[in-house]
């Protein structure tokens, strides 16, 4: 008979992981992959370890936390390490530390690298080439450490100018995504996560 306990996914990061913004629970990055998992016909339950306000530097606790639950992890870091100025060399050691510690459990993972914070409403615009070149840096040293670690990392590139265009995919404290913007960078990470499903459950 097969196995037809749910898959166990992870939610591991910051505020967006979590979900903050989203005026219902079921519009947040947790539900909106699980949902998609089950209509691709992948029983599948998450947890969610991500802390609003986390910097890359959490990530080794929230792994921890986690230890061997996890059979896919979805880990959405970048922001606050932005926000706060933190060296790129800096986030991104330990980044990918807590990227082989989720790997050595033998998790399957996928990240989703730092968002492009020149679509934020509040950045003033001279700050805004500022905030893209370094939203884009730190974006390019994550796929790095991800790739070295055996991490998908998600393309949210298509999201990013769709949040560029439209003030709806904000929440009112316009900078955290509403249920609409959580939506639409679930559809650019479903697939990975599903393709990571897979390969934890051993499927072609």
């Amino acid at each position: 008979m097969p196995d037809t306990a749910p898959l166990r996914l992870a939610l591991l990061g910051d505020s967006l992981a979590a979900g903050v913004g989203a005026a219902d629970a079921r519009d947040t990055p947790g539900p909106l992959l699980t949902a998609d998992l089950v209509a691709a016909g992948i029983p599948a339950e998450h947890r969610v370890f991500a802390v609003s306000g986390a910097r890359s530097t959490a990530l080794a606790g929230q792994v921890a936390a986690a230890g061997t639950w996890p059979q896919v992890a979805v880990v959405v870091v970048g922001a606050n390490d932005l926000t706060h100025a933190v060296p790129v060399a800096q986030a991104v050691a330990e980044l990918a530390a807590a990227l082989t510690a989720l790997r050595a459990t033998g998790a399957e993972a996928v990240l989703v690298p730092a968002p492009d914070l020149s679509v934020v409403a509040h950045v003033p615009p001279a700050l805004r080439e500022f905030a893209r070149t370094a939203s884009a840096q730190l974006r390019t040293a994550q796929t790095r450490a991800a790739a070295a670690a055996g991490v998908a990392v998600a393309d949210t590139s298509a999201a990013a100018a769709v949040f560029a265009r439209d003030p709806s995919m904000f929440s009112p404290d316009r900078f955290h995504p509403s249920a609409a913007g959580y939506r639409v960078i679930a559809a650019d990470v479903a697939p990975l996560v599903r393709a990571a499903a897979r390969t934890a459950l051993g499927a072609a």
